[in-house]
């Protein structure tokens, strides 16, 4: 069992990391200020791991909801489900929403807690490895629009965070490394110990094997908190974790929700983002390879794809939370665990990186 902390006053919780803790009562009831609890999931998750939260609870007053599965599902549409039922049940303020699923379903749970009765707490029990390591922890939550994603939201931390890693084991090969493409951006943004470790051990990790699989949590959770705790709504550098995150957002909405996975297009935005590092001199060609090679073993993609379109790309990076008084800014890279949020960058260069990734023949 592991632990790691996130200092943030009134609002500090734990992230506790191990084997079997949805199971475990004195995991969440300490927690809850009433027995009035809503299990938020999905057709996929509640299915195969519902049955531990309801067990664990017990005579809790427990009501449930099931939403459909997919990015494409995260729309205000999809979270008045969540509203409906809590509102159904009569649930007041000192209700508790937990969240059993991947990011989709933490970002919609913990948007929901953020809104009803002006907010309700919530307990994240995260079942991919994107979402244990990343989208479960630091209190953003949000829905998307066609015309963005995440762009309606709000900062609400949840009161714990429960990884439990036995739920990896069912966790389909594709998506577990597209939460190695977030592990992989702690490395690049401010912890090359990592990338390094990451470049010995990643098969292992892959390989699910214990040990190496709650150190990657542990060390990418801790690497998270420390930002989230300087900087809690992003007024500055937490927007380094959005390393990749302008063009992988823009990958996604471009291509449809849901038709890549967001780890996968998170690893293309990356490259893409170092490629930009790399035609305005901040790294060497090294770091770029360097880079390349650990996403290739995580088998994430790195290639240009046909399909996009430099011109839909660039008009979705406009819409974007890191744009400023019409100014777009991007987190870049100045080596391997340095990098920097900057509007300073070559729009040459950008309009280069998106033609050679945008193959849209």
């Amino acid at each position: 069992m592991r632990t790691v902390s996130i200092d943030l006053g009134k609002r500090s919780y734990d992230i506790r990391i191990g084997e079997g803790l949805m199971s475990d009562a004195k995991e969440y009831l300490p927690w809850f200020r009433s027995d009035q609890v809503l299990l938020v999931s999905n057709e996929v998750v509640g299915p195969e791991y519902a049955d531990r939260v309801r067990n664990a609870l017990g005579d809790t007053n427990l009501q449930e909801v099931t939403l459909p599965d997919g990015e494409h599902t995260k729309t205000l549409d999809t979270a008045k489900l969540i509203f409906d039922a809590l509102l159904q049940a009569k649930f007041d303020r000192t209700s508790t929403i937990i969240a059993l699923g991947g990011g989709v379903i933490g970002d919609m749970a913990g948007f929901c807690a953020a809104c009803y009765q002006r907010g309700i707490q919530f307990v994240q029990v995260p079942t991919t490895l994107l979402s244990q390591v990343d989208s479960s922890v630091g209190g953003k939550t949000a829905v998307n629009h066609p015309l963005g994603k995440n762009m309606i939201g709000a900062f609400h931390q949840p009161v714990r965070v429960l990884a439990d890693t036995s739920t990896l084991s069912t966790l389909p090969e594709r998506e577990f490394s597209a939460g190695l493409a977030e592990v992989i951006k702690y490395g690049v943004i401010n912890d090359p110990e990592l990338f390094e470790w990451l470049e010995s051990n990643v098969e292992q990790v892959m390989a699910l094997e214990q040990e190496k699989l709650e150190y990657v949590i542990e060390r990418s959770c801790q690497n998270k908190s420390r930002i989230v705790e300087q900087d809690e709504t992003e007024a500055g550098m937490r927007a380094l974790l959005n390393l990749g995150h302008t063009f992988g957002h823009a990958i996604e909405n471009s291509l449809g929700y849901g038709e890549w996975l967001h780890g996968e297009a998170i690893s293309l935005g990356m490259v893409m983002a170092a490629h930009l590092s790399l035609l305005d001199k901040r790294i060497e060609s090294s770091s770029y390879d360097r880079l390349i090679a650990l996403l290739k073993r995580a088998a994430l993609p790195t290639e240009p794809f046909s399909g996009l379109s430099a011109e839909s790309m660039f008009e979705s990076m406009k819409v974007d939370k890191k744009v400023h008084a019409g100014q777009m800014r991007f987190v870049l890279m100045d080596g391997i665990g340095r990098s920097v949020v900057t509007s300073e960058y070559s729009p040459t260069h950008l309009d280069l990186t998106l033609q050679h990734f945008c193959q849209s023949s």
